[in-house]
């Protein structure tokens, strides 16, 4: 349970290193909205050897960074060097450096919770020298990110692909999450926890189902069609519910079910003859 009052930002990370399964190893790249990003988030994702690619509102309103004096830059990079307005305070970035790198590993290796740290990092009014390196170097990576946004089209496009498929499990949540039309009305956490668990439950479960069948039925499409080439793969999303009856009571003979092997058949969609 996340209180509506915290920005998603603070909680982004926490996703990633939270993650118990083998995916925490294969996890290099996250697309969020303008709500998950920060300049201190870009800074702790570099650190810690991720890629932050955030779909920014407004992003031409945003100041772009260099590194050295206007001269310099604009003798190399005559065009560019108008659009880089702010500065870098390099000397603070090195001197803090050795305590950034023991902060991303403390939130990499779990002896600290991100959430925690970023949440105070950015609630204290008056920023301490750590805090105010990570905004520096945070300035950078965003910059770097802005430049490679606006250069590459294909970067965009997969950032917009991640974000879709994002929605489309939010609204396979909403769509599960009906009762009380999806209001968490428990007064206590540790309730108020248990429901967002249990719809967590859910929701993987037929995750878990429609992965296992999309698989199966790939397999399938190879076999008689040939192979399908990886860009078309990455438009499909196991955040899928047409086939899934949420209402009523659901029962689980596990004993009479223990003894089961194999899966269910395919349905083949009829074709229309032309």
């Amino acid at each position: 349970m996340i209180p509506v009052t915290d920005r998603e930002a603070v909680h982004v990370l926490d996703e990633i290193f939270g993650n118990a399964t083998d995916l925490l190893h294969t996890l290099t790249e996250h697309a969020t909205d303008t709500a998950g990003q920060t300049l201190t988030v870009f800074s702790l994702f570099k650190l810690t050897g991720l890629i932050l690619s955030p779909r920014i509102r407004d992003l031409g309103s945003i100041t772009l960074h260099r590194l050295g004096s206007r001269q310099q830059l604009g003798a190399a990079f005559p065009n560019a060097a108008k659009l880089l307005t702010g500065t870098i305070d390099t000397r603070l970035i090195r001197e803090q450096w050795d305590e950034m790198l023991r902060l991303s590993a403390s939130l990499k290796y779990g002896h600290a919770t991100a959430s925690l740290v970023v949440g105070k990092l950015h609630a204290s009014s008056r920023r301490s020298a750590l805090g105010q390196a990570l905004v520096e170097y945070g300035s950078i990576q965003r910059t770097v990110f802005a430049l490679r946004y606006l250069a590459d089209e294909a970067y965009r496009r997969r950032i917009t692909r991640q974000l879709n498929k994002g929605e489309t499990l939010h609204s396979l949540r909403r769509d599960l999450s009906f009762a009380h039309e999806g209001a968490i009305r428990r007064r206590h956490l540790d309730q108020q926890t248990e429901q967002a668990l249990c719809l967590s439950l859910v929701v993987n479960a037929i995750i878990t189902f429609n992965t296992v069948y999309l698989q199966l039925a790939l397999d399938e499409y190879v076999q008689r069609h040939g192979p399908v080439s990886p860009e078309v793969l990455t438009h499909l999303s196991p955040a899928l519910m047409e086939h899934v009856n949420p209402y009523g009571t659901y029962t689980f003979p596990i004993e009479e079910m223990r003894d089961l092997v194999g899966y269910r058949p395919l349905r083949h969609a009829e074709v229309a003859s032309a």
